[in-house]
C-alpha cells in the first residue's frame, strides 16, 4: 500500500469513505457501521465493543440468512476472522428461528486455479481459503453479468485494498469473482 497516497492515521477515514462508495454503486441504501474504537486486527474475538453491536444488529433486523466469513475469515485475516466470531455469536444467541448462517468457502477446482496466481500478493495466508468438496457448497451463484459488472466497479471502489490487484489483472479479476461459494454453517432451531 502507497503509504504517502493513504497515511497510516488516515486509513479509517480512507476505507469508510471507500466503503460508501461500494456501497453506492451497489444500490445499498440501508447499512450500519459500526461505532466507537473498533480495530477489528487488535481486538479479542468477543471484544466488548463489537460484539454487543452486532448482536443488537441480530435481534433488530431478525435476517432469515447471514452471510459472512467463517472462523478462517476467508484470508486469514484477523479483522474477518473477528468478525466471523461476533456474527457466529450473535446468531447463535438472538437469529429467528429456521434463520440460516453460511460461511465463504472456495472450491478446489477455484483453489487450483486462482491461487497461485493470487499468491504473489499475500492476500490468503497460510491455510486459507478454506477449500470444501462441491458437494458441501450449499450457495453456489455464479454471477450474471449484469452483476459481476456491479460487483467488480464496488471491489474497484476499495482502491487502498486493491489497486495493485487493478493494474496487474485489470479486467481478468473478473473471473475469479465471479462466483460466490458459501457452506451452511448453521440453522438456527435444526
Amino acid at each position: 500500500m502507497d503509504e504517502e497516497r493513504w497515511p497510516p492515521d488516515r486509513m479509517a477515514d480512507v476505507r469508510t469513505a471507500e466503503m460508501r462508495r461500494s456501497l453506492d454503486i451497489l444500490g445499498v441504501e440501508e447499512h450500519r457501521f459500526l461505532e466507537g474504537p473498533i480495530d477489528v486486527d487488535m481486538q479479542t474475538p468477543l471484544d466488548p465493543v463489537g460484539a454487543p453491536q452486532v448482536l443488537e444488529i441480530m435481534r433488530e433486523v431478525q435476517p432469515d440468512t447471514v452471510l459472512t466469513f467463517g472462523p478462517d475469515g476467508m484470508t486469514g485475516h484477523e479483522g474477518h476472522k473477528s468478525v466471523s466470531s461476533w456474527v457466529d455469536a450473535a446468531f447463535e444467541e438472538a437469529a429467528k428461528p429456521g434463520a440460516r448462517l453460511y460461511h465463504a468457502t472456495a472450491t478446489a477446482e477455484w483453489a487450483e486455479t486462482w491461487l497461485p496466481r493470487l499468491e504473489p500478493f499475500g492476500i490468503f495466508l497460510p491455510g486459507t481459503p478454506p477449500i470444501v468438496p462441491r458437494d458441501a457448497v450449499a450457495i453456489d451463484y455464479e454471477l450474471p453479468e449484469d452483476v459481476l459488472d456491479l460487483k467488480f466497479s464496488a471491489i474497484q471502489a476499495h482502491e487502498s485494498q486493491v489497486e495493485g490487484l487493478v493494474q496487474v489483472f485489470g479486467d481478468h479479476m473478473r473471473s475469479w469473482m465471479a462466483v460466490e461459494y458459501f457452506r451452511l454453517a448453521a440453522e438456527k432451531g435444526a
